[in-house]
């Protein structure tokens, strides 16, 4: 049984991801850091590895997906609150990424989502079970 996830990403610059990341208010591991990758932490068993493309590319033999046409993986994470969502995604775009799709507000979950400089979907939400159909 896996304890701890690890998600590997494909970047073009390593250093802009840090730097965006950094705004977002995320952390790295320098344990496994250096010139081709980092280790962003999620949460206390949830990790990133941001690769650059190089290095990715010695993980497989697929092309990687250009992110400008085609969705590669949505990345969900939650959110303490519906601020919680919102000021982290403002804080995504304000570091240069975007917001590809509208807010969503299903009553129990609120949900935004933003893609970083190389185009990796983030969905960030929050969700109230107390509110849920039928709970």
């Amino acid at each position: 049984m896996a304890t701890k996830i690890f998600l590997n990403l494909p970047v073009k610059d390593l250093d802009k991801s840090v730097a965006f990341y950094t705004r977002l208010g995320f952390t790295f591991n320098p344990q496994f850091t250096d010139e081709t990758a980092t280790c962003m932490i999620v949460g206390e068993n949830i990790f990133v590895m941001l690769l650059t493309e190089s290095k990715f590319l010695q993980f497989t033999k697929k092309q990687i997906a250009d992110t400008s046409e085609f969705t590669e993986v949505l990345i969900s994470i939650d959110a303490e609150s519906n601020q919680a969502v919102d000021e982290l995604v403002e804080k995504a775009i304000q570091a240069g990424g975007r917001q590809p799709v509208e807010t969503k507000d299903y009553g129990f979950m609120y949900q935004r989502s933003f893609e970083d400089l190389d185009g990796h979907h983030w969905e960030v939400l929050f969700m109230d079970m107390s509110k849920f159909p039928g709970a």
